[in-house]
């Protein structure tokens, strides 16, 4: 998502509108948890304020995650609603308090593309878990270990006391 300033003067006149969808599969390099990303929805508007150049976009798309429990795919949806702002870098300006989160375009190019990708980055949460719990997809037991439920739990007596067991129930 990339403009030259020049495709971007007409926002001085009427808001500039855009609506384009991007693929941002190399995100799944930056972070392993990413196993699969859809092709994201850009939509926005441009207005000027000065030399100020305001982005507000609309970013919608899907990530596919593990589980936090069972590893399984999970579908996380990406719906997010941001403002980015661009500065020329010799613009004049008032007050740094005005533009300090202000990026400054180095060039003649705006690209929105690495603010998209860390807006997106910054939303994954930590932990994300499967919807349905009841019908575990993870396999029940691997090579050398296995789930074991409560029950099971109680139900097995340790063989070093079993002899022990067997004490208590004679006098009864």
């Amino acid at each position: 998502m990339k403009w030259t300033l020049q495709q971007l003067q007409i926002a001085k006149h009427k808001p500039f509108i855009f609506d384009e969808t991007i693929d941002l599969s190399d995100l799944k390099e930056q972070n392993a948890e990413i196993r699969n990303i859809s092709p994201i929805r850009v939509q926005g508007e441009l207005t000027y304020s000065g030399q100020l150049l305001t982005f507000s976009l609309h970013i919608t798309g899907e990530l596919t995650l593990p589980c936090s429990r069972t590893l399984v795919d999970v579908l996380f949806p990406i719906d997010l609603k941001v403002i980015e702002q661009f500065r020329p870098e010799n613009a004049y300006h008032i007050s740094k308090e005005d533009h300090e989160e202000a990026n400054v375009i180095t060039g003649d190019l705006v690209d929105l593309t690495p603010a998209i990708k860390e807006y997106i980055l910054l939303e994954i949460p930590l932990q994300v878990y499967a919807e349905n719990q009841e019908d575990p997809q993870a396999p029940p037991s691997g090579k050398g270990w296995g789930i074991v439920t409560e029950e099971d739990q109680e139900k097995k007596v340790d063989p070093r006391l079993a002899d022990l067991a067997k004490f208590f129930d004679d006098k009864k």
